[in-house]
């Protein structure tokens, strides 16, 4: 047996991990035992949740549990200046979060990563991350990771083992969201507008659609924003129409 498998010991760990998560009864998101587990499973120094909307720099959700450290906060001037040199970021980006597990060497040796700003001006002294990254909306990132603050390359099993737990976090992560959810209410024809919208319409198609005038369909987006408390069509889109419930790949 390769010094990489699972043992069925590890397996029931990571079964308990995701049974403590979804039976997790704090009003946090995500949940709190979820983020604990995976550090439990993976020997590191930080665990991270973070989502972030793209096109309005908003965060949408952070959570971090600290088992190194004290570290100083985190910087959001800093990381959004220097979003571009985080390799995981651009991938997730790209990919809607359909990709596999990765950590930063799979992208750049470990010296190449410390002469950037990223690392100098943010995220010093974490030289080593792996991230799970899960499917969200265009536009978005959303992401779970773990951090050494010394030059030590997660394994094999350590990657195996959040490659296997991915679709089980994805999983706990959208039950959770499903029962914070607050219901939205919109009117009928703002519903049809947000609908276009995510069906890739711009507001002179849409205007077209419904035959109306493009200000009247600029108007029920400003409605719909301000009753959503969000400031762009992606972020709507996102909170109103539930993602596909199929399994990340």
């Amino acid at each position: 047996m390769s010094r990489h498998s699972i043992t069925t010991h590890h397996l029931r760990l990571m079964l308990d991990v995701v049974d403590e998560a979804r039976h997790d009864a704090s009003d946090e998101f995500p949940p709190p035992a979820l983020l604990r587990g995976l550090g439990r499973l993976v020997s590191c120094d930080l665990v991270e949740f973070s989502e972030v909307d793209l096109p309005t720099r908003r965060g949408l959700g952070y959570q971090a549990v600290q088992y190194g450290g004290p570290y100083p906060e985190w910087d959001d001037e800093v990381w959004w200046l220097w979003k571009h040199q985080h390799p995981h970021c651009a991938d997730v980006e790209r990919s809607h979060g359909h990709m596999e597990v990765a950590q930063l060497t799979d992208y750049m040796p470990t010296l190449e990563f410390r002469d950037t700003a990223l690392y100098t001006e943010y995220m010093r002294p974490f030289t080593t991350m792996m991230v799970v990254a899960l499917p969200t909306a265009p536009g978005r990132i959303r992401m779970y990771s773990v951090s050494r603050d010394r030059d030590r390359p997660f394994s094999d099993r350590d990657r195996l083992t959040l490659q296997l737990l991915r679709p089980h976090i994805d999983a706990v992560h959208r039950e959770a969201a499903r029962r914070r959810r607050e219901p939205v209410r919109l009117t009928p024809r703002e519903l049809d507008v947000l609908r276009a919208v995510a069906n890739g319409g711009g507001t002179e198609d849409i205007a077209g659609q419904f035959v109306v005038a493009p200000s009247t369909i600029r108007k029920h987006l400003e409605n719909i924003f301000r009753k959503l408390d969000v400031s762009s069509r992606t972020a709507a889109v996102a909170r109103v129409f539930p993602e596909p419930e199929t399994p990340p790949t």
